[in-house]
């Protein structure tokens, strides 16, 4: 789609603007406000693409963790927040006579259009497989050099591994069945286990990689999230030793002066009160 826009001249605070701006069920509302903001906020006319880069993440993160806590008031709130960087980084685009708000909606809707055919077209698609592999059809059309590509590295690793796998699936590159990637895993636990013994670091780490990607694979293959079942994990051994830090402090103790004996039995206990 070709680039419309030009510089955009932002619409100046009127008299009293500010003292009537209050909250609005209203998108056009907020995209006023974030105009307006970085007309009046000392803070907000420093940024630049690159120096909210992180922030953006950090927001699409807490969107996951509020899902992750069953939390809509939460995830409301978070998804707003969100929202504020897309408008935001739209707002700096238009400064730049790179795009508007306009342009990333309507390329939305055009690529969404585009890319279900079997939606608004009379193309005939009869499951999820054969969707997932139209789609991968499509976007090769677009331009794209591999079906892996649209995978960013900056993904958290675990992701993009799935990702990756998933998008080579949608083509036919894949296990015909579960027993295959589970084998496969098996191979790479042994083969990891024997560089412990005899290889370098670069080469153990290198072997992790590889069974770390094959239990992936396995997951994946059983519709399992591993950056889901990671959070789990990682949650679950956080309130495990904050329960060991917690009842050491109660007895006037703390885990630097704790055997590790001392830290199981209280880690047991800590799993058996459900944590």
């Amino acid at each position: 789609m070709a680039n419309r826009s030009s510089n955009v001249s932002i619409r100046p605070v009127t008299p009293g603007e500010l003292e009537q701006m209050k909250p609005e069920r209203n998108f056009d509302a907020f995209q006023r406000l974030v105009e307006i903001l970085r007309m009046e906020c000392p803070w907000d006319r420093q940024q630049t693409h690159d120096s909210i880069k992180e922030n953006l993440l950090e927001e699409a993160y807490e969107v996951v963790d509020a899902i992750d806590k069953h939390s809509m008031g939460e995830l409301q709130r978070e998804l707003g927040d969100l929202l504020l960087h897309v408008l935001f980084q739209s707002l700096l685009a238009s400064e730049s006579g790179s795009f508007t708000i306009q342009d990333v909606i309507e390329s939305a809707m055009e690529k969404l259009i585009r890319r279900h055919p079997h939606v608004f077209s009379t193309i005939q698609l009869d499951n999820e497989s054969d969707v997932a592999r139209n789609w991968e059809r499509i976007k090769m059309t677009e331009g794209r050099e591999s079906v892996l590509d649209g995978v960013p590295e900056i993904l958290p690793s675990l992701i993009r591994a799935y990702r990756m796998q998933e998008k080579a699936s949608n083509i036919g590159f894949d296990w015909p069945e579960t027993a295959g990637a589970i084998g496969s895993a098996r191979e790479e636990f042994d083969e990891w286990c024997d560089s412990l013994k005899r290889e370098s670091t670069d080469r153990q780490t290198e072997e992790l990689g590889d069974l770390l990607f094959s239990i992936v694979n396995v997951a994946r293959k059983k519709g399992l999230s591993p950056e889901e079942a990671m959070r789990k994990a990682n949650r679950k051994f956080f309130n495990r030793f904050r329960y060991i830090e917690t009842r050491l402090k109660s007895r006037e103790s703390e885990v630097q002066r704790a055997t590790l004996d001392e830290m199981d039995r209280l880690w047991d206990e800590a799993k058996k009160n459900g944590l």
